[in-house]
């Protein structure tokens, strides 16, 4: 008996990830799932502006996602002047194909607002610690990904720009972001000038655990993994080839292990503590 063809979203899941789910059952809803199952970063857009009904809309559904106790600690800052969206380039180290990006939005945390809300209402702030810092981080990734995944499935591209936080303080100040606002991250959108490669992700049996944390055979899947990016998604270049010998073997787990061999943000803790942030 011939095996049923399989469908779009197994064939993504498939390429995405070596011990995929062997059935996934059609829905009404399996065009979205495919989206967010085939999706890749996009550095290569049209020259095609982004209709600004379309960003207005997918910031809506971005800050739909859900929030840290309805607390709301997120905002979008979306970059619309050419000179603003070239000033942020310079500030994004080896990012030059961001200043040509059809349009950028900034995440940022805010805890801003609720500080606000106690003097407002005369009730000191009892939590000024980490956690204040943490939530507001959680509501900004939560809505980076929610606005990535409503983008797609409007037939963008999109690539997040962590390297905003590389340059952080010039970066607020750039946009004018006050005490306990911060960027989180940046995001280049647009048409895609190509279809994103699928990028392979570790496998399943590393990433996603039953009842409680496990690391089985971790070393061997993660040699494994690196065998298998290495023939479907070999790097194009080596980091630091100034500290580190050629490798004939290079792939995913040494990239990684080279890009955190060099200090990175070391002083954004610096820069949070001077956004008025306690990290006690």
């Amino acid at each position: 008996m011939s095996k049923a063809p399989q469908s779009d979203l197994q064939r993504a899941l498939a390429a995405r990830f070596s011990d995929a789910p062997a059935h996934v059952e059609s829905t009404a809803h399996s065009d979205l799932l495919y989206s967010m199952a085939a999706r890749g970063s996009c550095r290569a857009f049209m020259d095609k502006p982004v209709p600004s009904d379309w960003v207005r809309t997918i910031s809506a559904i971005a800050l739909s996602a859900p929030t840290k106790s309805d607390l709301q600690q997120s905002d979008i800052i979306v970059v619309e002047s050419k000179e603003m969206q070239r000033r942020l380039a310079t500030l994004v180290s080896g990012q030059t194909w961001v200043a040509d990006a059809p349009m950028i939005a900034v995440i940022c945390g805010n805890n801003r607002r609720q500080r606000l809300l106690h003097e407002w209402h005369g009730v000191p702030f009892a939590n000024d610690h980490l956690d204040a810092l943490f939530n507001a981080t959680g509501d900004a990734a939560i809505t980076l990904g929610a606005f990535v995944t409503a983008a797609e499935v409007l037939g963008l591209g999109c690539c997040p720009i962590s390297a905003v936080r590389n340059k952080a303080a010039a970066v607020s100040d750039l946009l004018d972001l006050p005490d306990h606002v911060f960027p989180f991250a940046g995001l280049a959108f647009g048409f895609p000038a190509q279809t994103p490669t699928i990028s392979k992700r570790l496998p399943l049996q590393v990433t996603c655990h039953v009842d409680r944390y496990r690391e089985i055979n971790l070393k061997e899947a993660i040699a494994q993994y690196d065998e298998e990016r290495a023939t479907s998604q070999p790097y194009e270049k080596q980091r630091f080839p100034k500290n580190f010998a050629d490798s004939d073997s290079y792939s995913w787990s040494e990239d990684k292990v080279r890009q955190y061999s060099e200090p990175e943000r070391a002083d954004f803790g610096s820069y949070i503590r001077s956004c008025g942030f306690k990290l006690d």
